[in-house]
C-alpha cells in the first residue's frame, strides 16, 4: 500500500516536472527503507530524468544494486532528453559487458534516437543491423526511429523502405517521413504522402513545412502555412511558427513576417525563447533592425543565440560598434559567446576597418574561450586584412592556417591586391587560384580581369577556356522588392514589364539630376568589349535601378524602400544608390550578396568599405 502510494505521488511529480518535490520523496523512501523495492527504483529514475536531474539520475543510477532493461532504457531516455545522446551510445557497452544485458526494443529505439540526435549514420547502420537480426525485428517504435534517423541523416530512400515495412503506422513515423522528403528536396514525394496522411494534424503540417523551410523552399512552405490556417488546424505547438519565421528571414519578406509575428502575439507564444530568436534574426535580415532591437529588449529570457542573432544583424548592417557593445553586454550578462557570435563580431569589424580590434577579439576566441577558429573565422579574419591593405598579413595567414583554405579565401585576397594596385602579387595569387579549378562564376571573371589588366592574354585566354570547358555560366542578377500588398523580381535588362516605360522615365529623368550633380558612369564594371554608350546602357538596366525605380513609382511617398539582390551589388549601383537617396529624400536600404547596404541622404551605411 505504502509503495503504491509513493509510486503515484512519483508519476504525478514526473508529470508536473516538480524536481523539489522528486528529492523530497526519494528522501523519505530511502529513510524508511524502500529505495531498493521493486519498481520504485526506476521510477525514481525516470522522475529525475523528466525533472531535468541529469545528475540525480545518474547518482541514483550508478547506485542501483541491480540494474534491468529498464533501468537502461530509462537512463538512456533522459540522457536523450537531456540533449547527451553521446552519453546514450558511450554508455551501452556496459549494458552489455557489465550487466550481461541484450538490449530490447525499448533499448534499440533509445539508440536509434541517440544515432539520429549526432547525425552518426554509422553507427545507426550498425544498431539497424542488430535490430533487424534481434527477436524485437518487428516493432514498429523501433521502425518509427529508425524512419526518423535516416530522414534525418539524409537518407529518405532508406526512411521510406523502413517506413513501408511497418504495420501499424504511427503520427511519428508519418512526420518523419515527410520531414524526410521535403528536407531532402523531395517536394513532389513530400507533397504525394501528405495527401495520403490518414488524419492531418499540426505535426504532419509542421513536419512538411518545416522540411520545405529547411531546403530552400520557403515560398511553398509560407504558401501551405495559409493553406494550414484555412484548414483551421490549431497551433497547440509553436515550432511551426519558428519555422514560417524562418522562411520569412530567408526570403526577405517582412510585411509576412510582420503578420507572423501578430499572429503569435495573438496566440500567446510572445515568451517562447526560440520563438523570439528567430523574430529578432527574421527582423534583422529583413533589414528591420529597430523591430529587431525591439523584439530583443522585451526578451525576458536571452540565451546565446539570442545576443548572437542581434550581434549578427547589427554587424550586416554595417553597425560595429553597436554590434561590440552588444558583445560587452552579452559578457557582462554571463552568456558564454559561442563560434558564430566570434563570426558575427569579426565580420563587423571587417567591413568598418577595425583592424586591431578584429585581431584582438580573434586571439581572444582562442585562448579566451577555447574555440579552435573554422574556415569561416579564417576566411572573415583575412577578409579583415585584405580589404585594409594589409596583404602581405593575409597571405601569411593563408600559408599557415591548420585547414585547407578554399577558393572564396583566396578569391578575396586576389580582389584586395586587385583593388589596392598590388599587381605582382595578384598575379602571384592569381595563377595559385587557377591551379585549384575554380567553379564559382565571379572567380573566372576576377581572374580574367587581373590577367586582362596585366595584358597576359593567354592566360586571358585559358580562363575562358576552362569557363567553356566547365559550362561555366555567370548567375544572371535579378533584385526583389516588396512592397505592403505586392512584390516584384526584376531581371538585369528586363524589358517586358508592364510598367518599363515609366520604369525608365523615371531613371533617365535621374539620371539627368545625376550628371548635374557629378555623376558619371563607371563602365569599368561591365566586362563586355563594346562601346561607352552601349556600356552605360547596361548600367542603366541593371536590376536593383529597376526596383528601385519601381519602388519609387509604385510606394508611398517618405517610406522606406526595401530591395533584396541575389549578387553583390555593383559599384557604379553603389554611387547612384546614394545620389538618388538625396535626390529624393527617402531611405533605400539593399540586401545583396555580402551586407545590407543603407542609403540616405547621399551617405552609405557601410562608408564604401565593402
Amino acid at each position: 500500500m505504502l509503495i503504491s502510494c509513493y509510486l503515484h505521488q512519483l508519476k504525478l511529480c514526473a508529470k508536473r516536472q516538480n524536481p523539489v518535490v522528486a528529492r523530497k520523496l526519494h528522501a523519505e523512501i530511502v529513510k524508511i527503507g524502500l529505495n531498493q523495492c521493486e519498481p520504485l527504483p526506476n521510477t525514481l529514475l525516470d522522475v529525475y530524468g523528466k525533472c531535468g536531474l541529469l545528475r540525480d539520475a545518474g547518482n541514483l543510477f550508478d547506485e542501483m544494486p541491480q540494474r534491468d532493461l529498464v533501468s537502461w532504457a530509462t537512463i538512456f531516455t533522459a540522457y536523450n532528453q537531456a540533449n547527451f545522446p553521446n552519453k546514450t551510445l558511450s554508455c551501452f557497452p556496459a549494458m552489455v559487458v557489465v550487466d550481461e544485458l541484450q538490449p530490447d526494443h525499448f533499448v534499440y529505439s533509445s539508440l536509434i534516437k541517440a544515432c539520429a540526435s549526432l547525425g552518426a549514420i554509422r553507427q545507426g547502420m550498425q544498431v539497424h543491423a542488430n535490430f533487424a537480426l534481434s527477436q524485437f525485428c518487428d516493432d514498429d517504435v523501433a521502425k518509427s526511429a529508425l524512419v526518423d534517423m535516416y530522414a534525418k541523416c539524409g537518407l529518405p530512400n532508406s526512411a521510406r523502405a523502413i517506413f513501408d515495412s511497418m504495420v501499424v503506422k504511427n503520427v511519428a513515423s508519418w512526420t518523419a517521413m515527410l520531414y524526410g522528403y521535403a528536407r531532402s528536396g523531395l517536394k513532389v514525394e513530400a507533397l504525394e504522402l501528405f495527401s495520403s496522411v490518414p488524419a492531418k494534424g499540426l505535426y504532419s503540417w509542421t513536419a512538411l513545412i518545416s522540411g520545405l523551410v529547411q531546403s530552400g523552399n520557403g515560398i511553398d512552405g509560407c504558401y501551405l502555412f495559409l493553406q494550414m490556417r484555412r484548414e483551421g488546424v490549431h497551433i497547440v505547438d509553436p515550432f511551426v511558427l519558428s519555422s514560417v519565421v524562418g522562411a520569412c528571414a530567408n526570403l526577405a519578406i517582412l510585411e509576412f513576417g510582420k503578420q507572423v509575428h501578430s499572429l503569435v502575439v495573438t496566440l500567446g507564444y510572445t515568451s517562447c525563447l526560440f520563438i523570439s530568436n528567430a523574430l529578432v534574426d527574421m527582423y534583422a535580415k529583413c533589414s528591420d533592425v529597430l523591430a529587431a532591437e525591439i523584439v530583443f529588449s522585451g526578451m525576458l529570457v536571452r540565451d546565446v543565440v539570442s545576443w548572437t542573432s542581434i550581434i549578427v544583424g547589427a554587424a550586416q548592417h554595417g553597425r560595429a560598434k553597436e554590434a561590440l557593445h552588444l558583445y560587452d553586454q552579452m559578457v557582462a550578462a554571463g552568456v558564454k559567446p559561442n563560434a558564430v557570435t566570434f563570426v558575427g563580431l569579426i565580420y563587423a569589424c571587417s567591413h568598418a576597418g577595425l583592424v586591431s580590434k578584429g585581431r584582438e577579439i580573434f586571439n581572444c576566441m582562442i585562448k579566451e574561450y577555447g574555440i579552435s577558429p573554422s574556415l569561416q573565422h579564417y576566411t572573415c579574419l583575412l577578409d579583415l586584412l585584405s580589404r585594409s591593405g594589409h596583404l602581405e598579413e593575409a597571405e601569411n595567414i593563408i600559408n599557415t592556417m591548420p585547414g585547407k583554405p578554399d577558393e572564396p579565401m583566396w578569391a578575396a585576397l586576389l580582389s584586395a591586391c586587385k583593388h589596392h594596385g598590388k599587381n605582382q602579387m595578384a598575379l602571384r595569387v592569381a595563377d595559385h587560384l587557377l591551379e585549384l579549378n575554380p567553379r564559382d562564376p565571379s572567380t573566372y571573371i576576377l581572374l580574367s580581369n587581373v590577367y586582362a589588366n596585366a595584358k597576359r592574354w593567354e592566360h586571358v585566354s585559358l580562363v575562358r577556356k576552362m569557363m567553356a570547358d566547365k559550362e561555366v555560366k555567370k548567375e544572371p542578377g535579378y533584385s526583389f522588392i516588396d512592397l505592403l500588398k505586392e512584390s516584384q523580381v526584376f531581371h538585369a535588362g528586363e524589358t517586358f514589364h508592364p510598367m518599363k516605360d515609366e520604369i525608365f522615365s523615371l531613371l533617365k529623368e535621374l539620371d539627368g539630376e545625376m550628371r548635374r550633380r557629378g555623376y558619371v558612369p563607371d563602365t569599368n564594371f561591365i566586362l563586355h568589349d563594346m562601346e561607352e554608350q552601349e556600356k552605360e546602357r547596361l548600367l542603366f538596366s541593371h536590376s536593383e535601378r529597376l526596383a528601385l525605380a519601381y519602388g519609387l513609382l509604385k510606394s508611398v511617398p517618405g517610406t522606406v524602400i526595401r530591395i533584396v539582390k541575389n549578387l553583390r551589388v555593383c559599384g557604379d549601383c553603389h554611387t547612384v544608390f546614394k545620389l538618388v537617396s538625396s535626390i529624393v529624400q527617402r531611405e533605400i536600404i539593399v540586401r545583396d550578396a555580402t551586407r545590407f547596404h543603407h542609403f540616405k541622404e547621399g551617405i552609405c551605411s557601410c562608408n564604401d568599405f565593402w
